[in-house]
């Protein structure tokens, strides 16, 4: 999937709001086509008036649960956010054992 393209949010949002045609700005911001000027500007709306983006139910879901999912390969794979508040960082080695209770993680 490419790379989303990097705008000035503020100057989009202000060249829609100024009533320009959709081609114009997509001339001076070099849009290729109307979708992904949409796009681009849904995303310009959400950072800059702090407008409520749609989350996934699914990822919300695994998140608030602490799940971690087995892939088809048998690696783990554990939601960022829950890395992030474990505070494991890349290159941390943990050891994983099968206790009474359940599973222990543990950092070495």
């Amino acid at each position: 999937m490419p790379r989303k393209k990097m705008i000035d949010t503020k100057k989009l949002i202000k060249a829609v709001e100024s009533d320009l045609s959709s081609k114009e700005i997509m001339s001076e911001f070099e849009i290729k086509n109307s979708a992904q000027l949409k796009s681009l500007y849904l995303d310009a709306l959400i950072k800059e008036r702090n407008v409520k983006g749609i989350t996934d139910g699914r990822l919300k879901k695994r998140q608030a649960r602490n799940e971690i999912k087995v892939n088809q390969r048998g690696s783990l794979i554990i939601p960022g956010e829950m890395v992030k508040r474990m505070g494991y960082k890349v290159g941390n080695t943990l050891v994983v054992r099968k206790t009474k209770s359940g599973v222990s993680m543990k950092k070495t």
